[in-house]
């Protein structure tokens, strides 16, 4: 038997006639323009609704807007993102905006890529997760579309930002193990700040702020910061060669939590015991650290609330609600787990 024709998409005339109102008052509708009664509103939002109407994203994007926020997401496989893209969501729950998400890996090339194949889709605004981009980059991309980067320090005059106080965040790990005891503390740091990434990142600041928290309790003699990743591998390969020093840490800093679960898998495998020989912490305080037989001391850094007010920074951008740049920083708060106790000599 012959296939028939395929299902036709409805059309703005299709919800018209059955709305029993004008293309236009539709595109009115649709653009939350002033001047439409509620209830027009609701007749043609009913009718939208039957039809299953979905505007073009194309058309929309010609006359102005496409209602579509780009998220740019550096590693797929790190927790921690999906609390900020929970928060970018949940904020614009109620609005018509919906997010696209572009994976952008690690360097500045694969992002400017990414980042490109967003903008050419019109979207209306970007937010930017931590992105390797050089500042110059990004303040060219937020001269053609509003931007909200989040993770990079150092206000700029073309997009905003949202930060948590790494410094502070760091410090706050040092002090901790400092407190319990520990002189040895090791610091694991993403690698890519030795290729010239800019100075800006995350991963720089936190690392600058274990040199400062170190300095500050009289500990510089030990002051050991290996290069890595932040991945399970990572942190992985970094326990591996600091276990294996004749004077071994006791107590391990990774600078996220997806390379502390690194940490803890070489531990076990060492046949050590967590934290009776070694104290591991953690950053971000992402679901995994909270699990009961991992329990990670880890930086809460409320991805969730940072996520939110990205949003909520993009949309006053895009809709004109402000034109100074905004950086909001964020204080972290320490959470305490079964992972962190006195050292053995203790």
């Amino acid at each position: 038997m012959a296939a028939g024709p395929p299902p036709r998409r409805a059309t703005i005339t299709d919800v018209a006639n059955l709305a029993q109102v004008s293309p236009a008052a539709v595109s009115k509708v649709l653009r939350n323009a002033y001047g439409v009664s509620p209830a027009m509103q609701e007749r043609v939002r009913a009718a939208m609704a039957e039809l299953g109407y979905r505007p073009h994203a194309a058309a929309r994007g010609m006359r102005g807007q496409t209602y579509t926020i780009g998220v740019l997401i550096p590693d797929l496989r790190n927790p921690f993102f999906p609390e900020l893209i929970e928060g970018i969501g949940d904020h614009l729950e109620g609005t018509d905006y919906q997010t696209v998400l572009g994976p952008g890996g690690s360097t500045p090339e694969t992002q400017s890529r990414t980042t490109d194949a967003l903008v050419d889709r019109r979207v209306d605004g970007l937010v930017l997760i931590a992105p390797a981009l050089p500042r110059t980059r990004l303040e060219q991309i937020a001269r053609t579309v509003p931007v909200v980067v989040i993770g990079r320090h150092g206000k700029s005059t073309e997009y905003d930002g949202v930060v948590d106080d790494d410094l502070m965040g760091a410090g706050l790990v040092v002090d901790h193990l400092a407190d319990l005891g520990h002189r040895r503390i090791a610091h694991i740091e993403h690698r890519d700040t030795t290729r010239g990434i800019p100075t800006t990142m995350p991963q720089t600041v936190r690392a600058e702020g274990y040199r400062q928290a170190m300095e500050r309790r009289g500990l510089t003699a030990g002051i050991d910061i290996v290069p890595s990743t932040y991945s399970e591998a990572g942190g992985y390969s970094a326990a591996l060669e600091l276990l294996a020093r004749p004077v071994r840490p006791t107590a391990i800093f990774a600078g996220a939590d997806v390379a502390a679960i690194g940490v803890l898998n070489a531990v076990y495998e060492a046949g050590l015991r967590i934290p009776e020989d070694l104290s591991v912490a953690g950053y971000d305080n992402t679901t995994v650290a909270a699990m009961g037989p991992i329990s990670l001391t880890s930086v809460d850094q409320d991805g969730h609330l940072m996520g939110g007010n990205a949003a909520r920074l993009l949309l006053e951008r895009i809709e004109r609600k402000r034109d100074r740049s905004v950086l909001l920083s964020f204080s972290p708060t320490l959470v305490p787990r079964r992972s962190t106790a006195p050292p053995p000599h203790a």
